[in-house]
C-alpha cells in the first residue's frame, strides 16, 4: 500500500506485468508446455509493464475526470459503457496484434488474418463477462485499486487469450520459440 500511494503508476505497472507474467506461465501449463518458453513469459511481462498497466492508471483517473466523482449505480453503469466501447476493444485488439507480431513472431498478413478470423469472437467472448467484472470494479472498488482488479480479472483473462492464440494457430510461426 506504500508503494501505491507513494508510486502509484509505477506499482500499477509492475503488479500488471508479474500478474500478465503469471498468467501466461498458467496458460503455457495448461496447455501442456512441459518447460516454460521463457521469451514468450517476458515478452507477456513486457506488454502487462509497458501497456497494461499504465494504460490502466491513466485511463481510471480519466474515467473518474470525466464522470467527475459522480457515484452510485447509475455512474457506474455508464462508466461500464464507456468502458466497454473504447477500452475493451482497444484492449483485445492491442493484445492480439502484439501476441502475434511479438511474441509468436508472425508477419503482418498472418496476424492481419488471425484478427480477422479470431477477434470477433474474442470481443463477444468479453462482453459476456466484462461488464460485470467492471461494474463491481467501479462500485466497490475505491480508484486506486481499480488497476489491481482489473489486473487480476485480466489475468484470467489473458490464460484465456494466450490459449484461444493458442489454439488457433495452424500456421507456422516464425519465431525462435514458438
Amino acid at each position: 500500500m506504500g508503494q501505491l500511494l507513494a508510486h502509484p503508476l509505477l506499482t500499477k505497472a509492475v503488479t500488471s506485468g508479474v500478474l500478465a507474467g503469471c498468467s501466461d506461465a498458467i496458460a503455457q501449463k495448461i496447455a501442456g508446455a512441459k518447460k516454460l518458453q521463457l521469451r514468450r513469459l517476458l515478452l507477456i511481462t513486457l506488454y502487462g509493464f509497458a501497456y497494461a498497466g499504465p494504460f490502466g492508471h491513466f485511463f481510471h483517473k480519466l474515467m473518474d475526470w470525466i464522470f467527475k466523482g459522480n457515484k452510485g449505480r447509475e455512474t457506474a453503469a455508464n462508466k461500464v459503457i464507456v468502458e466497454q466501447l473504447t477500452a475493451s476493444p482497444l484492449n483485445n485488439l492491442l493484445f492480439m496484434v502484439y501476441y502475434g507480431l511479438v511474441v509468436e513472431g508472425r508477419p503482418y498478413e498472418q496476424v492481419k488474418s488471425k484478427i480477422k478470423n479470431n477477434y470477433a469472437n474474442i470481443q463477444l467472448t468479453s462482453w459476456k463477462f466484462r461488464p460485470i467484472v467492471s461494474w463491481i470494479n467501479y462500485e466497490y472498488v475505491p480508484l486506486q485499486h481499480r488497476v489491481l482488479f482489473a489486473s487480476s480479472v485480466a489475468s484470467c483473462w489473458a490464460v484465456f487469450l494466450n490459449l484461444k492464440a493458442a489454439r488457433s494457430s495452424s500456421l507456422p510461426a516464425t519465431s525462435k520459440n514458438a
